[in-house]
């Protein structure tokens, strides 16, 4: 039967019923009984309750249009007995308001139309209960109701319009694009989304590929000089491309990429450049171009001169922005020599493409004439340098050289030359305007100056204003002028322990002449005087000559500074002498290696007191003066009364506040006579003068004699002697006073061991070493020097 445009077949099996609607069915299950065998051997027989009803799946036409509800299933259970006392229940998605259901009968229909692209199945649950009691007469069961699909959407392409290139000269079937189009209808029933696709647009350039939708060129050789750009419209048709199917299409708009295809082409064959003789060296002087029809890398063009004449005069290069040959100087133009010069140029693409060498070379050629103007030159130079000399102490007017300049025009224009007078080389020089001699304008002097610089101007007399300027160097040669002097850079310096012939110093000589008028000197002692008898000089042949002492020694206490003549002789023509005098200190040296210093004396020398005694001595005086300055002050501050009152009513009180003498009483008394009897004699020596008897070893005999006689003075009676004075004298206040006498005596039982009491033979030695030992050693070797020369004498 026929219910809701879907055929309903019974079948019946022995205790199965299934009701089919399509693939919705209903089933009821007999019972069944199971057999299981015991340990005993006995079987137990299990009885399975009958299944009432069971559900899969029920189907609905999606977009249904008609006025009644559209009819889905049928819900039945077996305990329903026609009576009415079965009440169904439906509940899920859309229970109550898509779907409805027939509480008696159980029937189920669906109120709203449906979109299978929105929603593809609902699941619902059913339940029988009896309607009396309202208990579940069945367990509650789900099922599905699955939307049923019909071609009601057509394909789409979401990712159009396209675009897409592809080489131009391509071979036909050379893949452009892959396009796919979408449909919303369920593939899996019908052909409601089987899409075909073909080409709407664009034949017969393309083609598409019905399945796959691969567009591809379907025509050869197709020139992207001749066309660019191409619209494709592709179309997708479901229902396999049936007729009812639905359709849609899309653009792909598609691009011929270039490729080096094409050579250069220059326009023309012939071209003509006008350029002048002045032109810059380097700088552009003109452009061609050759055109190319392809682009960017493919059009790239290097230009070159190709003929020999041309390329050793010009050069051309390209401008990558503009793709032009641009035409520099390489050297500069004379018109007076060349007037015309004649340039085969070459285009060639630097990228080829070996696909089209079929073609042809990808080069042209094009023949530029180039022609030379005639322009108003400055005057040219003979050479770009002049260097000319002149011997210095040449009288004003002397000719130095000549310049020269000329009119390189045809016409050959006059030209007059001039000094710049900005230089300050120009005072000492002047020039002839019409034959360009320099003359000198007054004596030169090389010593002065020896090289000159000046600029040498020249122009045209028919156009003054076109200058010419050459440098031009002029060497003053020299002439033997000066005489030669002593060189002195030094102070020169004689050692008072030189000995006869040794060498003082040894002297150079100076010339402001040049190397050749002075590279020989000779020297001498003006014959003119008397003999030196200090000093005399050595020539030693080489430019040089020695001091050499003559004495044996000197004392710069007798006489410090020595003078000294010298004549020099120079080896110029003609030989040219000069006298100097040389100034030389004798003083007390110290031996720095070879170097001698002038050693300094120390103050009081004679005492043997070096610098460090005399700050030693100065730090105790002032020590001293510290302590007597706080002595005074303290023993005021003693005298003072720590309390005075103007209250005080005892007038009649005397007080007395003497304490002894304690220290004073020892600075009434000398006791440095009591320690040592012999320096009581001492003291009587003045100390301000000094002995001369101090460079003799031996003691003098009446210092000896006194010391003698004090040491046979008994001490007891010197000391009792100085009590009895100290007892009566009435000088003195009575202060208490203790006097210490610490004297040891003096001698030794041994006798001395100091080589200066005993007698002896003088040395015979050379004590001239002493002098290399340094300064501590200089006293020393004075002291044996002195002895040398008194035994001597």
């Amino acid at each position: 039967a026929w219910s809701g445009g879907k055929l309903w077949r019974r079948r019946w099996w022995e205790d199965l019923t299934t009701l089919e609607h399509g693939d919705n069915f209903y089933k009821s299950t007999l019972p069944s009984k199971n057999q299981t065998k015991l340990a005993n051997g006995e079987t137990e027989v299990h009885h399975r309750p009958k299944r009432g009803w069971i559900w899969n799946q029920f189907f609905v036409l999606e977009e249904h249009l008609g006025p009644d509800a559209q009819y889905v299933g049928k819900l039945h259970s077996n305990s329903d007995k026609g009576d009415g006392s079965v009440r169904y229940i439906l509940s899920g998605e859309g229970a109550g308001t898509i779907f409805i259901i027939d509480e008696v009968t159980g029937d189920i229909h669906a109120t709203k139309s449906l979109d299978r692209e929105r929603k593809t199945h609902y699941v619902l649950h059913a339940q029988a209960l009896d309607r009396y009691t309202e208990e579940a007469l069945e367990p509650k069961s789900e099922f599905i109701i699955k939307v049923q699909d019909i071609n009601d959407n057509a394909p789409k392409f979401p990712d159009g319009p396209f675009v897409a290139t592809v080489p131009e000269m391509s071979e036909v079937g050379t893949s452009v694009l892959q396009v796919t189009a979408s449909d919303a209808d369920d593939p899996t029933y019908g052909n409601s989304a089987r899409i075909v696709y073909s080409i709407l647009q664009g034949q017969p350039y393309f083609s598409v590929d019905p399945k796959t939708g691969i567009i591809r060129t379907a025509l050869s050789d197709m020139d992207r000089e001749a066309r660019e750009h191409y619209t494709v419209v592709i179309q997708a048709k479901d229902m396999a491309g049936q007729v009812g199917g639905l359709s849609g299409s899309t653009t792909i708009n598609i691009t011929l990429t270039d490729v080096n295809d094409n050579p250069p082409m220059f326009p023309q064959k012939n071209y003509q450049l006008y350029v002048p003789e002045s032109a810059q060296v380097g700088k552009p002087v003109g452009k061609i171009k050759a055109n190319d029809e392809d682009l960017g890398i493919n059009a790239d063009i290097k230009y070159s001169i190709i003929n020999s004449e041309g390329a050793n005069t010009f050069s051309i290069s390209t401008d990558r922005d503009t793709r032009e040959g641009i035409i520099s100087l390489k050297k500069p133009l004379n018109y007076e020599r060349k007037k015309t010069y004649t340039l085969h140029i070459e285009g060639t693409n630097t990228h080829m493409d070996p696909r089209f060498s079929y073609l042809g070379s990808f080069k042209d050629t094009a023949t530029l004439k180039i022609t030379v103007g005639d322009v108003d030159e400055a005057p040219v130079f003979s050479i770009d340098h002049y260097i000319m000399d002149v011997y210095e102490n040449s009288p004003s007017g002397t000719e130095v050289g000549v310049v020269t300049a000329r009119d390189p025009d045809s016409r050959n224009s006059p030209v007059r030359y001039f000094l710049d007078s900005k230089e300050e080389g120009v005072r000492y020089f002047r020039i002839d305007e019409i034959s360009g001699l320099i003359r000198t304008t007054q004596p030169l002097d090389r010593e002065d100056m020896a090289w000159h610089n000046i600029t040498v101007m020249a122009s045209e007399v028919d156009n003054p204003s076109l200058l010419s300027h050459v440098p031009v160097t002029v060497q003053v040669l020299d002439v033997n002028d000066n005489p030669p002097e002593i060189a002195t850079d030094e102070e020169v310096i004689v050692c008072e322990s030189s000995r006869p012939g040794q060498v003082i110093q040894t002297v150079t000589a100076v010339d402001k002449d040049d190397f050749a008028n002075g590279q020989r000197f000779s020297f001498a002692l003006p014959s003119q005087q008397p003999v030196n008898p200090n000093f005399t000089l050595k020539d030693n042949e080489d430019s040089t000559a020695s001091i050499i002492g003559r004495r044996r020694r000197f004392n710069h206490l007798t006489q410090e500074l020595y003078e000294l003549p010298i004549v020099v002789w120079d080896g110029g023509e003609p030989s040219l002498s000069g006298t100097s005098t040389l100034t030389l200190r004798v003083c007390p040296c110290q031996h720095h290696g070879r170097i001698r210093m002038c050693q300094g004396e120390a103050f009081l020398s004679s005492a043997g007191l070096s610098t460090g005694a005399l700050i030693a001595i100065l730090l105790c005086i002032v020590i001293l003066l510290a302590i007597v300055v706080l002595f005074v002050t303290l023993r005021r501050s003693k005298k003072e009364p720590l309390i005075i009152s103007e209250e005080d009513i005892r007038e009649n009180v005397v007080t007395y506040d003497d304490e002894g003498g304690g220290e004073e009483d020892t600075e009434a008394f000398d006791m440095i006579a009591l320690r040592n009897p012999a320096a009581a004699e001492e003291l009587k020596f003045r100390r301000d003068v000094r002995p001369e008897a101090r460079k003799h070893c031996a003691t003098p005999r009446s210092r000896r004699t006194k010391a003698v006689e004090l040491d046979e003075v008994d001490v007891h009676e010197f000391i009792k002697q100085r009590l009895v004075e100290a007892d009566v004298d009435t000088s003195v206040p009575p202060y208490d006073s203790l006097q210490t006498y610490a004297y040891e005596g003096q001698g030794s039982p041994t006798g001395s061991i100091s080589p200066l009491d005993t007698p002896g033979t003088q040395s015979e030695q050379d004590y001239n070493y002493l002098d290399n030992w340094g300064p501590e050693f200089q006293k020393l070797a004075e002291l044996y020097g002195e002895a040398d020369s008194d035994v001597t004498t």
